[in-house]
Formats: structure tokens, sequence, C-alpha cells
């Protein structure tokens, strides 16, 4: 079993977070719940909230994806 597939959900999520160039991941949250991935925070620009949620589309294991980020210009 590769380290990648015993990460959890979560884990996959925080990693991709933390390598993002437009992402501010103090700002937005990422909560898991099955494969679930709901996204809450601000942002400073609305191409800041969708780069969080095109960021999720692209990890394995994520279903549905529920982008509440408030964008704060």
């Amino acid at each position: 079993m590769g380290k990648r597939s015993s990460m959890t959900l979560l884990q996959r999520v925080q990693n991709a977070v933390i390598h993002h160039p437009h992402l501010n991941g103090r700002r937005i949250r990422y909560r898991t719940s099955g494969k679930n991935v709901r996204i809450e925070g601000r942002a400073d620009t609305f191409y800041e909230k969708q780069m969080a949620q095109e960021l999720l589309r692209k990890i394995d294991g994520v279903g549905k994806i529920q982008n509440n980020v408030i964008v704060c210009s």
C-alpha cells in the first residue's frame, strides 16, 4: 500500500492546500464527512474561492463539494 492511499481524505485535502500557490489556507477551512468536503471561511477574491473548489475536484476520493466561502473584497 502506497503512502498516498494510506492518507485520509482530510489529510489529502490539507496537503493539497499547503502546496497550492494561490490559496491562503489559514482563512479557508476544509471539513470532510465520508467522501464529501465542505469549505468555509473567507477569500479575498472570487478567484480564490473558485480555486479552493477546483483544487478539491483533483483530489482522489472527493465526492460532493459544498463551497460556503465568503468573498470579502
